[in-house]
């Protein structure tokens, strides 16, 4: 491959099948399986402990809090050894007339993988759409049940992104179709029940593929809201939900580099914007307005050291998310102007806002988790502050938050960057003297933070004697957007030396033994490991790389390949020069070289449609070809999954029982 005048030689490219029906491949990954099995033997007993370890933390008989909307509750259940939930609705929140809507486990009955989507009502409360995917590609297909008959309707629409939502009329609705090569949703079509999916009507297409598309409605109903986003630029179009015949009206021109997110209650359009505002602010708008940015009207100002991430819209009160120095606060502002905060006490946490369908509450529900309180949903009272805990996850056995200890401490990176780290280990099991096994944990892409929260599964680690930590590193908005744009593109070396950085501190500060070391990352951060294993493999003793982006520059400079234009804002354009050689740099396929590299698990799903199958498997058959050591390097391809993994709440724990057998077992030597 020739590219600016640089030629580079994949010997491994063959591995590539789109189709995914190659013999040759199927069965050479199926022997990876099967290699990675043998080896991994002498921990088989400490695997299946650990699986049983994970499934015994789980309450097996599980409901959620029930929600009201309109005129119902909603919520869901799961029992015994189900692996799915059952969805119902009744008419009030203590269970009267408790109706079943569906039952994911008898959906799943006939598939080997299986993902409920989307679900929604109709606003009579008399039709449901829900969308299913049998194939782990993320291509789903909605379905429509009348809850009055308990009867499935004839009406089927494949090919979708799975979103399904209803005009005011209760009888029509709108979809995104997908592009079956390139995975996009490019294509907005509007649906009659009764009707044939192939009698629908386009009614919007979007030319650039650089965006993704999304369907939702207002926060006061009278709108259905389309979204468009590319990494760096949004844009948003409405139509009245009222005349599902109108089009689809433009709220702003569309600007590169422009990103916002509007909503509308009432008479008032709320816009959460980046306009003259890196860190965003809040402004507002009318129906006559709201088309010139140039008389928005400002309500919460742009702050340097705060980022405004969104607003949940109440009749009386709007509840505002922010950031600062890394940590999540919500700060209420009521009618009449005055706000307060949230509060919250530990030393860093993760905290979101969860469903809060009625705009005229006086109450918003939040998701509340730190590193060692299990997750929690809280209710706030708007007009007082009072908070109410309405469940709290449950963790059986013998676990005690009391017996373990979170930190947050900032690592200066070697230009002099402070990064932000979040550590948790078991005090009767830690002192700062060198001697613990440590997990380190990144990702750094996107601008996705990768928050410190409660997870029941690192009590395995934890109670080992590990610690566990978060490196907030750079390409996350951790401490704003500049910390992104820091971490991207031309900046992405940044992400790697920070994680790096972080590492060799946290060792030389106490928290970890040199020789027991282990990193892990997931998508992007798998991107990461694949990149500080190359360029710090001495140390790792062990690394795991979750359905990895690993073959950065070949994938980039192939359109064919599903998401890759998307992908441009966020790495670069190799078919420019200056990007080709940033990417170049660090793409951890085309970094590999003759040294010695660190034990290796990579795990991946054969029908992920965000990282292909193949840059994994390209990845392992060169790092056999080169590394000059015999340490472990194992690759585990799940035949039935995607990007997301198994699916149901045991299966997946199989997969995280292999993670963790493999750094526990490398700790005990038998290999």
């Amino acid at each position: 491959m020739t590219h600016h005048q640089h030629s580079r030689c994949d010997n491994y490219y063959w591995m590539r099948d789109d189709e995914r029906q190659d013999p040759k491949i199927i069965a050479h990954l199926e022997a990876e399986n099967a290699y990675c099995d043998a080896q991994m033997s002498p921990y088989q007993e400490l695997e299946q402990d650990l699986f049983t370890e994970l499934k015994g933390r789980i309450v097996k008989d599980d409901s959620t809090v029930p929600v009201k909307d309109g005129a119902y509750w909603y919520s869901s259940e799961i029992s015994g050894e189900e692996e799915f939930a059952r969805y119902y609705r009744a008419d009030d929140g203590h269970a009267t007339n408790k109706q079943l809507l569906l039952d994911s486990n008898t959906l799943a009955q006939e598939h080997e993988y299986y993902d409920l989507g989307e679900f929604s009502i109709s606003p009579n409360d008399q039709l449901l759409s829900y969308s299913e995917d049998t194939d782990s590609r993320r291509i789903y297909t909605i379905r429509f049940k009348d809850l009055t008959t308990n009867t499935l309707l004839d009406d089927v629409l494949e090919n979708t992104e799975g979103q399904a939502v209803w005009a005011n009329d209760n009888k029509t609705v709108f979809y995104v179709k997908k592009d079956l090569k390139t995975l996009l949703g490019s294509q907005v079509y509007r649906h009659v029940l009764g009707t044939s999916q192939a009698d629908d009507v386009l009614v919007f297409e979007e030319q650039d593929d650089s965006f993704f598309m999304g369907l939702g409605k207002s926060r006061d109903e009278s709108l259905i809201m389309l979204d468009l986003e590319a990494t760096e630029t949004s844009d948003t179009w409405v139509l009245d939900a009222n005349n599902c015949h109108g089009e689809f009206v433009q709220l702003c021109p569309r600007v590169k580099g422009h990103e916002y997110d509007a909503d509308k209650l009432g008479d008032t359009f709320y816009i959460v914007t980046n306009w003259q505002a890196k860190n965003f602010r809040l402004m507002t708008a009318n129906n006559t307005t709201i088309h010139q940015q140039a008389l928005w009207q400002e309500l919460i100002a742009h702050r340097d050291d705060v980022m405004l991430e969104c607003v949940e819209l109440f009749n009386e009160f709007k509840v505002v998310t922010e950031r600062e120095k890394g940590q999540i606060r919500f700060v209420v502002y009521q009618a009449d102007g005055s706000s307060y905060p949230l509060e919250f006490n530990d030393a860093c946490y993760y905290a979101g806002l969860g469903e809060n369908p009625e705009p005229d509450s006086n109450k918003a529900r939040l998701y509340y988790s730190s590193l060692t309180t299990p997750g929690s949903l809280l209710e706030f009272d708007l007009a007082t502050g009072q908070s109410t805990v309405l469940k709290q996850q449950k963790v059986l056995g013998d676990f005690d938050s009391a017996l373990y200890q979170a930190e947050r401490i900032f690592i200066k990176a070697r230009d002099g960057v402070e990064v932000p780290v979040s550590l948790v280990y078991r005090k009767d099991m830690f002192g700062k003297n060198g001697q613990n096994p440590m997990l380190l944990n990144g990702y750094g892409a996107y601008g996705i933070t990768f928050d410190a929260s409660f997870s029941v599964n690192a009590l395995s680690l934890l109670d080992r004697g590990f610690v566990y930590a978060i490196a907030h590193i750079r390409g996350s908005e951790m401490l704003g957007r500049d910390w992104y744009e820091q971490g991207k593109k031309a900046h992405k070396q940044n992400t790697f030396n920070d994680f790096v950085d972080v590492t060799q501190a946290l060792v030389q500060q106490g928290y970890a033994h040199a020789d027991k070391v282990f990193a892990s990352g997931a998508s992007a951060g798998g991107l990461l490991m694949g990149a500080v294993a190359n360029q710090a493999p001495h140390l790792y003793k062990g690394i795991c790389c979750q359905v990895p982006f690993l073959d950065v520059l070949t994938t980039m400079l192939d359109e064919s390949i599903p998401l890759t234009t998307n992908e441009y804002d966020e790495w670069g354009n190799p078919n420019d020069v200056d990007a080709y050689k940033t990417i170049l740099a660090y793409s951890p396929y085309d970094n590999i070289r003759a040294q010695d590299y660190p034990n290796i698990l990579v795990t991946t799903g054969f029908h992920d449609s965000q990282v292909q199958y193949w840059e994994p498997m390209k990845w392992v058959a060169k790092l056999r070809e080169l590394k000059t050591n015999n340490n472990l390097l194992l690759f585990k391809t799940d035949m039935d999954a995607g990007h997301g993994g198994a699916s149901g709440r045991f299966n997946r724990l199989k997969e995280e029982a292999l993670e963790l057998a493999f750094f526990i077992g490398l700790l005990q030597d038998k290999k």
